[in-house]
């Protein structure tokens, strides 16, 4: 079963108003100002409550900054809550950041490897699919080479194909992604299709808001990183548009479909 159980969630960043201070500014600030480069905290989650089962497509929506892709990352295990509980079961496919732990001085056929144990698979399981993602990846040769060779729509292609290779119970999807070419998008295009349809939870965050209502069972509105309202998709867009000022959907457009960008 899959589920998601978020409590109370909040998750605070520490950020600094500088870089980099120079010893001079360190000596100049400390001896005349005190304070040589204090500290800010800054709240990107603050008590979220969230809970979800097997069969719900949840749609999340707001502003650029609302904390959208927080949200993701908390639930991917990326961001730990600075309180609050989270709780999620199933295996997580999370389809953004999709380059993240790629080893660059490695091989492709490497990062295979590497990619597949962080998205929780074991040499046996990731065994029966090396061969299927290096076709899907086209990238041919060059999986022979370093990754930090390749070009980034390579490096996307990759990072693609391992990522969407598992079965997963929980997806996570940040509607933008860069997967290379024109001629390799129908392909991955196909495969989230088939993402969305086999896994048991689904969320994701998009600007597009009749691929929200067309896909998904419940909507949450974001804003400033708490969560403004939650509930049946067209409620909550019409609400989302009015505030935004905005015409409301009458319906959702047929047959939308989730954007992927070339890169």
């Amino acid at each position: 079963m899959a589920k998601i159980e978020l409590e109370n969630v909040s998750v605070t960043f520490t950020a600094h108003q500088q870089k980099r201070v120079s010893f001079k500014e360190y000596l100049v600030r400390g001896l005349f100002f005190g304070a040589r480069n204090p500290a800010l905290r800054v709240r990107a989650l603050e008590g979220i409550n969230l809970s979800a089962r097997d069969g719900d497509r949840i749609g999340v929506i707001g502003h650029n900054g609302a904390g959208k892709s927080t949200l993701l990352k908390t639930l991917a295990g990326v961001y730990p809550p600075t309180a609050g509980t989270r709780e999620v079961e199933g295996k997580i496919c999370s389809l953004f950041d999709i380059t993240l732990g790629f080893e660059f001085e490695a091989s492709g056929w490497d990062n295979i490897l590497y990619r597949a144990y962080l998205q929780g698979e074991t040499p046996t399981s990731v065994r029966d699919k090396v061969d299927q993602i290096a076709e899907f990846s086209e990238l041919g040769d060059f999986l022979n080479i370093a990754v930090r060779n390749y070009s980034a729509g390579m490096q996307m292609r990759l990072a693609f194909s391992i990522a969407t290779a598992i079965e997963p119970e929980v997806l996570l999807i940040d509607e933008v992604l860069a997967v290379g070419d024109l001629a390799f998008q129908n392909k991955a295009k196909a495969r989230m299709k088939e993402l969305m349809k086999s896994s048991r939870l689904m969320v994701i965050v998009a600007h597009d808001l009749n691929a929200i209502l067309d896909m998904c069972t419940h909507v949450i509105w974001m804003d400033h990183g708490q969560i403004v309202a939650q509930g049946p998709p067209k409620e909550i867009v019409e609400r989302y548009q009015e505030a935004a000022g905005q015409p409301a959907h009458a319906a959702p457009a047929p047959a939308a479909e989730l954007e992927l960008q070339a890169a």
